[in-house]
């Protein structure tokens, strides 16, 4: 009667873990979509903003695109 058990026991065990692999697999899935879209929506955006599209500039950010500073050091005799 215990193998009978043990039996049904493994039968609704693999049963949940079937299940358990299948809703693992859509959630990975949909995670990769989402992931994907957001990316997308990244690079356009990034691509209207960062000066490509319109000539716009950002005021006030760290970044200077376009601008390069020349260093001139000079040496004198004493």
């Amino acid at each position: 009667m215990g193998a009978v058990v043990s039996c049904i026991e493994s039968v609704f065990r693999t049963i949940g873990n079937v299940l358990m692999a299948i809703v693992n697999g859509v959630g990975n899935i949909l995670h990769a979509i989402i992931s994907g879209i957001v990316s997308f929506f990244d690079i356009i955006i990034g691509f209207f903003t960062c000066g490509y599209c319109g000539r716009r500039r950002r005021m006030g950010g760290s970044r200077t695109m376009g601008r390069r500073r020349h260093h001139t050091t000079t040496t004198s005799r004493i």
